[in-house]
C-alpha cells in the first residue's frame, strides 16, 4: 500500500479543489486542507481503486465490454489510448445524448459513419461532383468526430469508466437510468452518490489521470 501511495502522491493524486468548489459527498474521504484547496486521503484512495480493479478484472475475465468516457482537454488522449489498448469503444470529444438512453438511432448514425468510410476508402466519392465529395468528406470528418470512438461498441456495455463525473454529468445520468455501474475518477467537486464506483482523487491533472486509467486498463487485462 505504501508504494501505492507514494506512486499516487507522485503524480499529483492528492491535489483536491478549492473548499468553495467541494460537493459534500466527498468530505469523508478528504484528508484535510491546505492554501484553501482540499487534500485527498489517499489512504481511502487506495481502498477505493481496489475494488475497482477487482471489478474489472472480473469484466476483463468474462469478456464484457467496457465504454470510456473522458472529454476534457486532460483526459481525451489517455481515454482513446486506453480504451483503444483494449478495444473498447470510448467519447473523447462530446458526450451524445442518447447515446445510451436511444441506441437505435446512435447505431444508425455509427453505420452511417462507417459505410461513408468505407466507401472513401475504396474511392467510390469520385464519381460526385468535387463540391459534392468536399461536403461529404466534412460530414465524414465530423460523424467520425462524434460517433467514432464508438465503432467497436456492441449493443450496451457493461459498465462505463468515466474520467470527472460532474464534467460527464450526462453520461453518469444515462448509465444510471440503463442500471449501468458507473466506474468515475471524481475529484472533490463530484457527487459520489451517482457513482457506483467511485475513486476520489485528482481528476484535473494529465499524470493523474493517466496513473488511474493505466491501473483500469492493467486490471482489465488481468495483470493487478
Amino acid at each position: 500500500m505504501e508504494q501505492l501511495i507514494n506512486d499516487m502522491f507522485s503524480v499529483g493524486a492528492h491535489y483536491g479543489y478549492t473548499r468553495t468548489r467541494r460537493h459534500p459527498s466527498t468530505k469523508a474521504f478528504l484528508y484535510g486542507t491546505k492554501n484553501r484547496s482540499d487534500i485527498i486521503d489517499l489512504e481511502k484512495t487506495t481502498a477505493q481503486l481496489e475494488t475497482v480493479e477487482q471489478i474489472l478484472a472480473t469484466l476483463g475475465a468474462t469478456g464484457k465490454q467496457v465504454l470510456f468516457v473522458g472529454s476534457k482537454p486532460e483526459a481525451k488522449g489517455a481515454v482513446k489510448a486506453a480504451a483503444e489498448s483494449l478495444n473498447m469503444p470510448f467519447v473523447d470529444i462530446r458526450w451524445i445524448g442518447g447515446s445510451l438512453t436511444n441506441e437505435k438511432q446512435i447505431k444508425s448514425r455509427v453505420t452511417l459513419f462507417e459505410d461513408l468510410s468505407a466507401k472513401q476508402e475504396k474511392g467510390e466519392l469520385v464519381t460526385i461532383t468535387k463540391k459534392e465529395k468536399l461536403l461529404l468528406e466534412r460530414k465524414i470528418t465530423k460523424l467520425g468526430k462524434m460517433f467514432g470512438g464508438l465503432t467497436t461498441m456492441k449493443g450496451l456495455p457493461a459498465a462505463l469508466v468515466v474520467i470527472d463525473t460532474k464534467e460527464e454529468a450526462i453520461a453518469v445520468t444515462e448509465a444510471n437510468k440503463m442500471g449501468i455501474p458507473v466506474i468515475g475518477l471524481c475529484n472533490s467537486d463530484c457527487d459520489l452518490s451517482v457513482v457506483a464506483y467511485p475513486v476520489v482523487a485528482n481528476d484535473a491533472s494529465k499524470k493523474s489521470i493517466e496513473f488511474f486509467l493505466n491501473k483500469f486498463v492493467s486490471a482489465y487485462k488481468g495483470n493487478k
